[in-house]
């Protein structure tokens, strides 16, 4: 369980799930203090976090050569749409099909699969 709190500094949020701790907060134009990420980038970085070591895994298993994965990701909203775009970029001497199956297990990584799928979200006030 992740659990957040905030106080009275303005949109400074604690973030905690047991084992660390970091912290959420708007940028200084939109009235935050900027002293960490905002929860937009920590979305951003769940699912460019999830793809890069998904993809490790499987190249490991697979003992492909593959020396360092980089992924970034954007998250932009218009109108009622949110559009995530994921650019991924694999250094080793891998081949095309390698490629290829890499696009699809970044596809299947389980953040990317939990943002695909249909999401419940039930909120309560306890």
């Amino acid at each position: 369980m992740t659990t957040a709190s905030i106080a009275s500094t303005a949109y400074r949020a604690e973030i905690r799930n047991g084992r660390h701790e970091l912290t959420a907060d708007e940028p200084l134009n939109l009235g935050g203090g900027d002293t960490g990420p905002t929860p937009d980038e920590l979305l951003e970085a769940a699912l460019a976090s999830c793809t890069a070591i998904t993809l490790r895994m499987y190249a490991n298993r697979k003992e492909w050569p593959v020396t360092e994965i980089n992924v970034a990701v954007n998250l932009e909203r218009k109108d009622d749409k949110t559009i995530m775009t994921r650019n991924i970029q694999i250094e080793g001497a891998i081949d095309a099909t390698q490629r290829e199956r890499l696009l699809q297990i970044a596809k299947a990584c389980p953040v990317s699969k939990t943002l695909s799928g249909p999401i419940d979200i039930n909120t309560q006030i306890v």
